[in-house]
């Protein structure tokens, strides 16, 4: 199979799907041809034009603010906010009205819209456009929240968002948009509210999402020379997400660490724990679950620091390592 980059198998699934449905467009700051910042949306203008792909002012509250009028009454928006860290500028939009008219109109109301978000640190872009804000959205009835971690659950994923009637907040990490992987020509979809095992194992289960998803198989890589067979699970949706698939790996590995970048105070990896602490998996656990977190900081412009906030490849095995005993 052919191999493509996170951000080409975004940009794929958002040709393909607005070659199928002409009611799908493209709406956020440089979206045209500029492309977006990370150049997600490079080339789509030319050939669906300015109408559908929406360049608008710099004001993130108008961006999802027309979305969601165009939601309601018939189109599909994919709105892009350039950076996680500007969502905040929009959060009434999205938490009190987009995330709550389904409830407030009996089902009537329909709000097929998704919005696409790169967060993340590691590009050295400091506190006010590294951050990693997914915990927020979980907390919010009516909310839609997915991670991809790879090219290939990228493209299933989005294009499973676009096609739902119910807002979803995507979010990209920025560092994945370089990364490849196999990726189906054809159209698909990857339901939302299931989890993959990204690798299997028998000592040890590591709940990752996003980036860390990528820093755990490389972590299991080493741990695997030492003895330590680890399962990776990645959520791949936060909200729904899939609980079966995380209490059977538990069940079988006795183990588990959680790691996600964002702050680990408040963090998803709580909500996580919980599901683990509330069901019959507590009972197999051999070991206290373990958390791997951001720092409670904000998030350095020295790389050095900026490293050292969140966990790292090193990280991970420091913890499997001192969870399995060796």
């Amino acid at each position: 199979m052919r191999k493509i980059t996170y951000a080409e198998a975004i940009r794929e699934a958002l040709r393909q799907e607005m070659r199928r449905d002409e009611n799908i467009f493209l709406i956020g700051e440089d979206l045209g041809i500029y492309g977006g910042a990370f150049g997600v949306t490079r080339g789509l203008i030319n050939e669906f034009g300015e109408e559908r792909v929406r360049d608008t002012p710099i004001s993130e509250l108008a961006i999802v603010g027309a979305s969601l009028g165009a939601a309601i009454t018939g189109m599909r928006p994919v709105a892009e906010i350039m950076f996680m860290d500007f969502i905040t500028l929009a959060m009434e939009q999205i938490v009190n009205q987009a995330a709550k008219m389904k409830y407030m109109f009996g089902g009537k109301a329909k709000v097929p819209m998704v919005i696409r978000t790169p967060a993340g640190s590691g590009t050295g872009a400091a506190a006010q456009h590294s951050q990693s804000l997914e915990a927020w959205f979980t907390h919010v009835p009516g909310l839609k929240v997915v991670m991809p971690s790879t090219p290939y659950d990228a493209k299933g994923l989005l294009i499973s968002s676009i096609r739902d009637d119910n807002p979803v907040i995507f979010i990209e990490h920025k560092l994945l948009y370089k990364t490849t992987g196999e990726v189906p020509e054809e159209e698909y979809e990857i339901p939302l509210g299931v989890a993959d095992i990204k690798r299997k194992g028998e000592d040890l289960t590591i709940i990752a999402t996003s980036i860390m998803v990528q820093r755990a198989i490389s972590a299991s890589k080493e741990l695997e020379k030492e003895g330590i067979s680890v399962e990776i699970v990645d959520p791949r949706t936060l909200k729904p997400y899939d609980k079966k698939t995380i209490i059977e790996s538990i069940k079988r590995t006795g183990k588990v660490i959680i790691v996600h970048e964002a702050c680990k105070t408040g963090g998803f990896g709580a909500e996580i724990a919980a599901i683990i602490s509330e069901s019959e998996s507590f009972d197999y656990l051999d070991a206290p679950i373990r958390r791997l977190g951001g720092l409670d900081i904000p998030i350095p412009y020295n790389r050095n620091l900026e490293k050292n906030a969140v966990p790292q490849i090193e990280d991970i095995i420091k913890a499997a390592k001192e969870l399995i005993g060796k």
